[in-house]
């Protein structure tokens, strides 16, 4: 008889009494048929969050620490995890039922994989609970699914660097994994998961189960929706090939010229970020570092020559 080993569920937690019950429902709800060991870590939150996880969940473990950002409380939960295997899931998203099961299934179809991901959902949406129906629905897609749900699996590295294709809440790996490579860089308000799945991608294939697993929740407060005061994922990309290079440890090599182009892509963003917000300065410079790095790239060109409009029309206001 298999033994089935532990699982560690690190849910990081700032603010979300909205959400965080139907999350840990969904987690609670897994087919996993193994013992699991779910640890809420609340960021510092305001709101009512960890009275609501101790008052209806006692099955939970509840960890508490001064707002330092979701790196700090996923490593926190890392650094408490009781699990072989650690799984990760954001405070106001959802898993379908078969997470868990399906990706244990996959890792062992590929002996030595140490982590695993999947495909998923967007769900605009500021309703607590998922539509019961669409969520049967989702779990009746097989694989391999339609074209737009496939990503990489395997030795991944090149991938990365040109996209952050692997998304937090439907990661498990083994807890061994973190020993060997860090944790979650604190320094990185956005990216901090990206630059941990590129050192992960270094050392291990990651397995993707392409098929959808869990819902990613986009809602007005979402971290991605603000200008950030620096491009984190181009400072990301640009520390791995430093360190590494193009090349991946299967032998695979990416195209620099496609690594600029990416890079033009993340420039890109961030000067449209900014340019909404009104920070012309930062528009212009991202502008131009996409530029930089794909001169072609119309889009950059275009937000150059905007921030340059608003610029002027801002001074002849004044």
């Amino acid at each position: 008889m298999t033994v089935l080993p532990t699982i560690t569920v690190v849910v990081p937690c700032y603010n979300a009494e909205r959400w965080i019950g139907a999350t840990l429902r969904s987690v609670l709800a897994q087919d996993w048929p193994g013992p699991l060991d779910i640890v809420v870590v609340d960021d510092g939150s305001k709101d009512g969050s960890a009275d609501l996880v101790a008052r209806e969940f006692p099955q939970v473990r509840l960890l508490r620490q001064a707002n330092a950002g979701v790196a700090a409380a996923r490593n926190l939960g890392i650094a408490q995890a009781q699990g072989e295997w650690i799984a990760f899931v954001d405070a106001d998203d959802i898993w379908l039922p078969a997470k868990l099961k399906t990706q244990w299934h996959a890792l062992q179809a590929q002996p030595g994989a140490q982590m695993a991901c999947s495909s998923w959902r967007v769900w605009e949406s500021t309703a607590p609970e998922a539509d019961p129906a669409w969520l049967d629905e989702l779990s009746k897609i097989g694989e391999p699914p339609e074209a737009m749900d496939v990503g990489p699996t395997g030795w991944i590295y090149t991938q990365l660097l040109q996209d952050c294709q692997v998304w937090t809440s439907t990661v498990m790996a083994r807890r061994e994994l973190f020993a060997a490579i860090g944790s979650f860089d604190t320094s990185l308000r956005i990216g901090e998961d990206l630059d941990l799945w590129l050192r992960a991608s270094r050392v291990t294939p990651i397995v993707r189960v392409q098929r959808p697993l869990a819902l990613y929740r986009m809602h007005p407060h979402s971290i991605t929706k603000g200008a950030p005061p620096r491009n984190y994922q181009a400072e990301v990309i640009d520390r791995a090939v430093q360190r590494w290079g193009y090349d991946s440890p299967d032998g695979q090599r990416a195209e620099p010229a496609e690594i600029h182009r990416a890079l033009a892509r993340t420039w890109r963003d961030f000067a449209g970020a900014h340019l909404v917000s009104g920070s012309l300065a930062n528009a212009r410079h991202g502008a131009w570092m996409a530029i930089k790095h794909d001169w072609r790239h119309a889009g950059a060109w275009k937000l150059l020559a905007r921030s340059a409009l608003h610029a002027g029309a801002r001074g002849a206001r004044g």
